[in-house]
């Protein structure tokens, strides 16, 4: 008789291949309706999240209620799509509003549990103003809306938690979930360590130098800057401790490379896809765009880390610790090969998902070999089992927070909210761009400390954005300056979830790593600044020249503040670097 705990794994690998196998069949079916394909994406989620963890008595019983009725909600959505789409949003029986009240309580449920109370509250605050903001004096207050039009809007038809970011979740992000979790569950991940650590293990400070390329390159396909922490620092962060590195600076240095994972493309996480979809910009033009501000980020952390090296007199990494450029070359072809099949399959013309859902099955069959080239059948299959797993789960968490995102975007919409917040912020800011840039940086932070980057990213975009756009500035220069001040939360107290996994790792005060990755990191502070200042450095495909001069100019300047903030040099000339290297940030010429 088989074991509980396999029993449990062989569901869950079943459950795991169901929802990989959904999400690539909405790739190669071509148009599936939206009240179809969305609700059943739920359906698929609302396991992972009640069932996934073990729990017992009256609160087992309870999750499997709630799946159940969850579940049934979903499907009976998905089967009368058709009928639903013709009451335009309008519930009309009784039974309908117990649906919709259903779905919007489990959507809030699932998000507490996943990342706990702050977006939940959010949502419940934003769809108790949606109830009762008539009542609400002044120009905050709205003219009401009908409950059955409000309801049905957020829950029968494409708008609410069926709106568009639930359809990047499910055509797009779900997609490169599975992708990230089928590299990350053979070789690719030893490849990027071993690129990284032949690159720059022979150099000064080799083992942090190892943390941020390496950080760099698992972090654009993790999405999430805690994952990137936690995978990439139990391999880097040792290195740095047996090498002599104070813990403060190896936790700083893993965790300002991690939260750069972010930006940095081809994948950006989750948040290229959900700025495609939200400014209608394509793909390519994003990424290409994003590209050298993720080089000067990483080039300032790179300073950063070499002040720190020749502070401590911190050596390269031991010639033992190098792999060998054989084992370099084919660990790399891991990655290289799903990469190079993405990228070629997307500029031959393809969309972004579909050359996703071809490097998946490229990176499949890699599964089966190992560091040698050598086919492993059976452990093979064991990853394959583990990517499907990984991926379920990760679906479930980042498709549980942007349902209950959905839910704040959707009242925004209905009530014209968002509207009466740009105004506010144009009245603030007197039409002047930076007190606008200003209050808008400082809501990301606020709002970043509560609830992850990518809802965190939607939701100031969805209501600073256009106030930013209409005081003259490019919409992917405001997204992209939104989407960087999201992260922001990553390494600023007091919250700062990649300091707080990194200091918990190595045992220090979480206090004094955030302080040194605040000054490691400082290009996350000043570079969407520059972006502001210098709109050529994201047009590097139109104006080549001007945008490499703005690039020059950029890391020049970030060199002299990090060289100000971090060294401990006489003050006077850390004064002189600091208020120069500004001016070159700050001033075009």
């Amino acid at each position: 008789m088989m074991p509980i705990k396999h029993f449990r794994r062989a569901v869950w690998v079943g459950f795991g291949a169901l929802s990989v196998v959904f999400h690539l069949w909405l790739i190669f079916s071509g148009l599936v309706p939206n009240l179809v394909s969305r609700p059943l994406h739920m359906a698929l989620v609302i396991p992972w999240i009640f069932l996934y963890k073990v729990s017992s008595g009256i609160q087992r019983l309870c999750d499997w209620g709630i799946v159940i009725i969850g579940v049934s909600a979903c499907l009976w959505l998905a089967i009368n799509h058709q009928q639903l789409l013709d009451q335009y949003g309008f519930l009309a029986t009784s039974f309908q509003t117990v649906i919709a009240t259903t779905l919007l309580l489990i959507v809030l449920e699932m998000a507490r549990r996943s990342i706990g109370w702050p977006l939940p509250v959010l949502a419940v605050m934003a769809l108790l103003y949606g109830l009762l903001g008539q009542h609400v004096p002044g120009e905050f207050g709205h003219p009401g809306t009908p409950l059955a039009s409000f309801l049905g809007t957020m829950t029968i038809a494409e708008g609410g938690i069926w709106g568009t970011l639930t359809g990047v979740s499910v055509s797009i992000v779900a997609i490169f979930v599975i992708f990230g979790a089928v590299l990350n569950a053979g070789e690719a991940g030893a490849g990027f360590m071993n690129v990284a650590a032949a690159a720059a293990g022979r150099l000064r400070g080799g083992a942090a130098k190892v943390s941020v390329l390496s950080s760099a390159l698992f972090g654009s396909i993790s999405g999430s800057a805690s994952a990137n922490v936690a995978s990439t620092g139990i391999v880097t962060l040792p290195s740095m401790m047996k090498l002599g590195y104070p813990k403060r600076i190896a936790a700083a240095v893993e965790a300002v490379a991690s939260s750069g994972g972010q930006i940095m493309p081809p994948l950006m996480g989750a948040g290229a896809f959900v700025m495609v979809e939200l400014t209608g910009i394509p793909y390519s033009d994003i990424i290409i765009a994003a590209s050298l501000p993720a080089l000067l980020y990483f080039f300032a952390v790179w300073i950063g880390v070499d002040i720190f090296a020749i502070q401590h007199k911190l050596q390269p990494l031991d010639r033992d610790a190098r792999p060998p450029l054989t084992t370099v070359f084919i660990t790399a072809s891991f990655f290289l090969v799903p990469f190079t099949t993405l990228l070629t399959v997307m500029y031959i013309g393809y969309t972004p998902q579909y050359a996703a859902a071809v490097a998946i099955m490229a990176a499949t069959a890699l599964l089966f070999l190992n560091g040698k080239l050598a086919l492993q059948f059976w452990v093979g299959l064991t990853r394959l089992c583990n990517a499907v797993i990984t991926a379920g789960n990760q679906i479930a968490m980042i498709a549980s927070i942007i349902l209950c995102a959905s839910i704040i975007v959707g009242v925004l919409g209905i009530t014209g909210l968002g509207i009466k917040v740009t105004s506010l912020i144009l009245s603030f800011s007197g039409g002047l761009i930076w007190p606008a840039l200003l209050l808008t940086a400082l809501a990301c932070l606020f709002l970043g400390m509560e609830v992850p980057t990518t809802a965190a990213y939607v939701i100031c975009v969805s209501v600073a954005g256009p106030a930013l756009i209409d005081l003259g500035m490019a919409p992917l220069t405001v997204h992209l300056f939104v989407f960087w001040y999201a992260l922001l939360s990553t390494i600023t107290p007091p919250v700062c979830g990649g300091v707080f996994i990194a200091a918990g790792m190595v045992g220090e005060n979480w206090l004094r790593v955030a302080i040194t990755a605040m000054s490691l990191g400082i290009g996350l502070y000043l570079i969407p600044l520059g972006m502001v200042v210098h709109p050529e450095l994201l047009t590097v495909t139109h104006t080549p020249l001007t945008s490499l001069i703005a690039f020059a100019k950029i890391a020049i300047s970030l060199s002299l503040i990090s060289y100000a903030v971090i060294s401990k040099g006489l003050p006077i000339l850390r004064l002189a670097s600091f208020m120069f290297g500004l001016a070159l940030l700050l001033i075009t010429l």
